[in-house]
Protein backbone atom coordinates (compact mmCIF):
# COMPACT_ATOMS: atom_id res chain seq x y z
CA UNK A 1 0.00 0.00 0.00
CA UNK A 2 1.45 3.13 -1.00
CA UNK A 3 1.75 5.83 1.96
CA UNK A 4 -0.07 9.00 1.10
CA UNK A 5 2.11 11.73 0.52
CA UNK A 6 1.80 14.78 3.51
CA UNK A 7 0.58 17.78 2.21
CA UNK A 8 1.94 21.23 3.44
CA UNK A 9 -0.29 24.36 3.40
CA UNK A 10 0.78 27.76 3.29
CA UNK A 11 -0.82 28.19 6.54
CA UNK A 12 1.53 25.21 8.28
CA UNK A 13 4.84 27.32 6.80
CA UNK A 14 3.59 30.70 8.05
CA UNK A 15 2.63 28.48 11.82
CA UNK A 16 6.26 26.98 11.56
CA UNK A 17 7.79 30.54 11.10
CA UNK A 18 5.98 31.73 13.33
CA UNK A 19 7.00 29.70 15.98
CA UNK A 20 10.30 30.19 15.29
CA UNK A 21 10.19 33.70 15.31
CA UNK A 22 8.63 33.30 18.88
CA UNK A 23 11.15 30.82 20.15
CA UNK A 24 13.95 32.70 19.04
CA UNK A 25 12.85 36.07 20.85
CA UNK A 26 12.09 34.01 23.82
CA UNK A 27 16.14 32.90 23.76
CA UNK A 28 17.10 36.34 23.01
CA UNK A 29 15.36 37.50 26.15
CA UNK A 30 16.53 34.84 28.55
CA UNK A 31 20.19 34.05 26.85
CA UNK A 32 22.91 34.98 29.88
CA UNK A 33 20.32 34.83 32.36
CA UNK A 34 19.36 31.78 35.01
CA UNK A 35 16.18 31.94 33.20
CA UNK A 36 18.20 29.85 31.05
CA UNK A 37 18.51 26.55 32.65
CA UNK A 38 15.06 27.09 34.23
CA UNK A 39 13.61 27.48 30.46
CA UNK A 40 15.75 23.93 29.49
CA UNK A 41 14.12 22.11 32.76
CA UNK A 42 10.62 22.89 31.82
CA UNK A 43 11.15 21.93 28.27
CA UNK A 44 13.24 18.70 29.04
CA UNK A 45 9.69 18.11 31.58
CA UNK A 46 7.76 18.15 28.97
CA UNK A 47 9.61 16.42 26.53
CA UNK A 48 9.58 13.19 29.27
CA UNK A 49 5.99 14.11 29.85
CA UNK A 50 5.55 13.76 26.24
CA UNK A 51 7.02 10.36 26.36
CA UNK A 52 5.68 8.54 29.13
CA UNK A 53 2.42 9.69 29.48
CA UNK A 54 0.60 6.87 27.25
CA UNK A 55 3.17 3.95 28.87
CA UNK A 56 3.74 4.74 32.31
CA UNK A 57 0.35 5.93 33.85
CA UNK A 58 1.57 7.04 37.48
CA UNK A 59 5.02 8.98 36.05
CA UNK A 60 2.74 10.74 33.64
CA UNK A 61 0.23 11.84 35.95
CA UNK A 62 2.81 13.26 38.22
CA UNK A 63 4.32 15.21 35.41
CA UNK A 64 1.10 16.10 33.84
CA UNK A 65 0.26 17.65 37.12
CA UNK A 66 3.22 19.43 37.29
CA UNK A 67 2.97 20.74 33.34
CA UNK A 68 -0.63 21.51 34.01
CA UNK A 69 0.09 24.43 36.34
CA UNK A 70 3.14 25.20 34.27
CA UNK A 71 1.43 28.40 32.57
CA UNK A 72 1.18 29.79 36.28
CA UNK A 73 4.56 29.07 37.29
CA UNK A 74 6.17 30.44 33.85
CA UNK A 75 4.06 33.59 34.53
CA UNK A 76 5.87 33.97 37.76
CA UNK A 77 9.43 32.93 37.19
CA UNK A 78 9.43 34.64 34.01
CA UNK A 79 8.08 38.21 34.94
CA UNK A 80 11.06 40.24 34.38
CA UNK A 81 11.62 38.60 30.87
CA UNK A 82 8.01 38.64 30.16
CA UNK A 83 7.79 42.82 31.10
CA UNK A 84 10.79 43.08 28.99
CA UNK A 85 9.19 41.34 25.83
CA UNK A 86 6.47 44.06 26.24
CA UNK A 87 7.57 46.90 26.79
CA UNK A 88 10.59 45.75 24.02
CA UNK A 89 7.58 44.84 21.78
CA UNK A 90 5.63 48.06 22.63
CA UNK A 91 8.07 50.63 21.86
CA UNK A 92 9.75 49.12 18.69
CA UNK A 93 6.54 48.14 16.81
CA UNK A 94 3.71 49.47 18.35
CA UNK A 95 5.06 52.79 18.39
CA UNK A 96 6.34 52.75 14.82
CA UNK A 97 2.47 51.56 13.73
CA UNK A 98 1.17 54.25 15.89
CA UNK A 99 3.12 56.94 14.28
CA UNK A 100 2.41 55.94 10.57
CA UNK A 101 -1.14 55.63 11.46
CA UNK A 102 -1.08 59.20 12.74
CA UNK A 103 0.92 60.32 9.70
CA UNK A 104 -1.49 59.27 7.61
CA UNK A 105 -4.40 61.76 8.81
CA UNK A 106 -1.40 64.66 9.43
CA UNK A 107 0.73 65.70 6.87
CA UNK A 108 1.67 68.73 8.92
CA UNK A 109 3.73 66.68 11.19
CA UNK A 110 7.55 67.29 12.19
CA UNK A 111 10.21 66.02 14.15
CA UNK A 112 11.92 67.88 16.86
CA UNK A 113 13.93 67.00 19.91
CA UNK A 114 12.05 67.81 23.17
CA UNK A 115 15.72 67.00 25.30
CA UNK A 116 18.73 69.21 25.21
CA UNK A 117 21.34 66.98 23.68
CA UNK A 118 23.75 70.24 23.23
CA UNK A 119 24.04 70.59 26.84
CA UNK A 120 23.99 66.44 27.92
CA UNK A 121 26.52 65.97 25.22
CA UNK A 122 28.70 69.03 26.57
CA UNK A 123 28.32 67.59 30.27
CA UNK A 124 29.22 63.90 29.12
CA UNK A 125 32.24 65.53 26.87
CA UNK A 126 33.34 67.26 30.10
CA UNK A 127 32.82 64.55 32.60
CA UNK A 128 34.69 61.89 30.17
CA UNK A 129 38.15 64.34 30.13
CA UNK A 130 37.97 64.79 34.09
CA UNK A 131 37.26 61.40 34.58
CA UNK A 132 34.43 62.05 36.08
CA UNK A 133 31.54 58.91 36.70
CA UNK A 134 28.09 59.58 35.68
CA UNK A 135 24.90 57.97 34.60
CA UNK A 136 22.11 59.44 33.24
CA UNK A 137 18.47 58.27 31.97
CA UNK A 138 16.72 59.83 29.39
CA UNK A 139 13.00 58.94 29.81
CA UNK A 140 11.13 57.73 26.44
CA UNK A 141 7.69 55.89 26.60
CA UNK A 142 7.95 53.85 29.81
CA UNK A 143 7.54 56.34 32.96
CA UNK A 144 10.60 56.78 35.29
CA UNK A 145 8.51 58.01 38.19
CA UNK A 146 9.55 55.00 40.59
CA UNK A 147 12.74 55.50 39.85
CA UNK A 148 12.56 59.56 40.26
CA UNK A 149 10.94 58.92 43.96
CA UNK A 150 14.21 56.95 44.81
CA UNK A 151 16.38 60.36 44.67
CA UNK A 152 15.95 63.89 45.08
CA UNK A 153 13.31 65.87 43.11
CA UNK A 154 15.12 68.76 40.98
CA UNK A 155 13.03 69.50 38.34
CA UNK A 156 15.23 72.16 36.46
CA UNK A 157 15.94 73.05 33.24
CA UNK A 158 18.84 70.76 32.13
CA UNK A 159 22.21 72.24 31.43
CA UNK A 160 25.80 71.53 31.22
CA UNK A 161 27.15 72.78 34.57
CA UNK A 162 23.92 71.56 36.54
CA UNK A 163 24.82 67.76 35.31
CA UNK A 164 28.82 68.20 36.12
CA UNK A 165 27.74 69.91 39.61
CA UNK A 166 25.28 66.89 40.11
CA UNK A 167 28.11 64.05 39.55
CA UNK A 168 31.17 66.17 40.84
CA UNK A 169 33.23 63.40 43.22
CA UNK A 170 32.39 65.80 46.20
CA UNK A 171 28.72 65.88 45.33
CA UNK A 172 26.24 64.10 47.84
CA UNK A 173 24.38 62.76 44.56
CA UNK A 174 27.26 62.01 42.54
CA UNK A 175 26.91 57.71 43.11
CA UNK A 176 23.06 57.80 41.87
CA UNK A 177 21.32 58.29 38.65
CA UNK A 178 20.15 61.28 37.05
CA UNK A 179 16.59 61.13 35.18
CA UNK A 180 16.39 63.76 32.58
CA UNK A 181 12.00 63.70 31.61
CA UNK A 182 12.29 66.07 28.15
CA UNK A 183 13.75 69.36 28.43
CA UNK A 184 14.11 69.42 32.31
CA UNK A 185 16.15 67.03 34.84
CA UNK A 186 13.59 65.74 36.87
CA UNK A 187 15.75 64.10 40.07
CA UNK A 188 19.31 62.95 41.01
CA UNK A 189 20.93 60.38 43.36
CA UNK A 190 18.36 58.07 41.83
CA UNK A 191 18.68 54.40 42.64
CA UNK A 192 18.61 51.82 39.11
CA UNK A 193 17.82 48.14 39.75
CA UNK A 194 20.98 46.47 38.79
CA UNK A 195 20.89 43.85 36.22
CA UNK A 196 20.75 40.08 37.12
CA UNK A 197 22.75 38.72 33.97
CA UNK A 198 25.36 36.76 34.93
CA UNK A 199 27.11 36.73 31.21
CA UNK A 200 28.32 40.83 31.89
CA UNK A 201 31.99 41.65 31.27
CA UNK A 202 33.88 41.59 34.86
CA UNK A 203 34.99 44.87 34.46
CA UNK A 204 31.41 46.47 34.35
CA UNK A 205 30.77 48.36 36.81
CA UNK A 206 27.91 49.26 39.37
CA UNK A 207 27.11 51.93 36.55
CA UNK A 208 27.30 49.87 33.89
CA UNK A 209 24.97 47.09 35.66
CA UNK A 210 22.99 50.10 36.81
CA UNK A 211 22.55 51.40 33.17
CA UNK A 212 21.56 47.95 32.01
CA UNK A 213 19.62 46.89 34.68
CA UNK A 214 16.98 49.88 33.96
CA UNK A 215 17.06 49.63 29.97
CA UNK A 216 15.94 45.46 30.86
CA UNK A 217 12.88 47.44 32.48
CA UNK A 218 12.15 50.59 30.59
CA UNK A 219 12.83 51.66 27.34
CA UNK A 220 14.55 54.75 28.56
CA UNK A 221 18.14 55.39 27.28
CA UNK A 222 21.29 55.31 29.82
CA UNK A 223 24.39 57.62 29.27
CA UNK A 224 27.42 56.35 31.26
CA UNK A 225 30.80 57.74 31.49
CA UNK A 226 33.58 55.46 33.38
CA UNK A 227 35.03 57.05 36.18
CA UNK A 228 38.06 54.71 36.07
CA UNK A 229 38.40 55.03 32.34
CA UNK A 230 36.32 57.97 31.01
CA UNK A 231 35.14 55.77 28.18
CA UNK A 232 31.13 57.04 26.76
CA UNK A 233 28.54 54.62 26.98
CA UNK A 234 25.22 54.20 25.99
CA UNK A 235 22.40 51.52 26.92
CA UNK A 236 19.12 50.31 25.11
CA UNK A 237 17.43 47.19 25.97
CA UNK A 238 19.53 45.62 28.02
CA UNK A 239 22.47 46.16 25.92
CA UNK A 240 25.62 48.52 26.15
CA UNK A 241 27.95 50.02 23.63
CA UNK A 242 30.66 52.13 23.70
CA UNK A 243 30.54 55.14 21.83
CA UNK A 244 32.14 58.84 21.27
CA UNK A 245 30.22 61.49 21.60
CA UNK A 246 29.42 62.21 17.54
CA UNK A 247 27.75 59.18 17.58
CA UNK A 248 26.31 59.47 20.89
CA UNK A 249 25.00 62.85 19.40
CA UNK A 250 23.86 61.49 16.41
CA UNK A 251 21.91 57.82 18.23
CA UNK A 252 20.16 60.55 20.35
CA UNK A 253 18.78 62.47 18.05
CA UNK A 254 17.66 59.36 16.33
CA UNK A 255 16.36 58.12 19.42
CA UNK A 256 14.45 61.11 21.04
CA UNK A 257 12.64 62.35 17.90
CA UNK A 258 9.10 62.82 18.93
CA UNK A 259 5.97 63.69 16.41
CA UNK A 260 4.60 67.54 16.76
CA UNK A 261 2.00 69.16 15.01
Amino acid sequence: MIPAFITVRVIDIIDILLVAILMYTVYNLIKGTIATYIFITILIFYVVWLLVKDNMLLMGSILGQIIGVGAIAIIVIFQPELRRFLILFSTRYLNKAGSSFDSLFTGLSHRKPVVNLNAIIQAVMNMSKNYTGALIALQRKSLLDAYIETGEIISAETSSRLLETIFNKNSPLHDGGVVVVDEKVKAAGCIFPISENYALPQDYGLRHRAAIGLTEQTDALVIIVSEETGSISLAEGGEIQPLDTKALLKILEEKLLVEKW
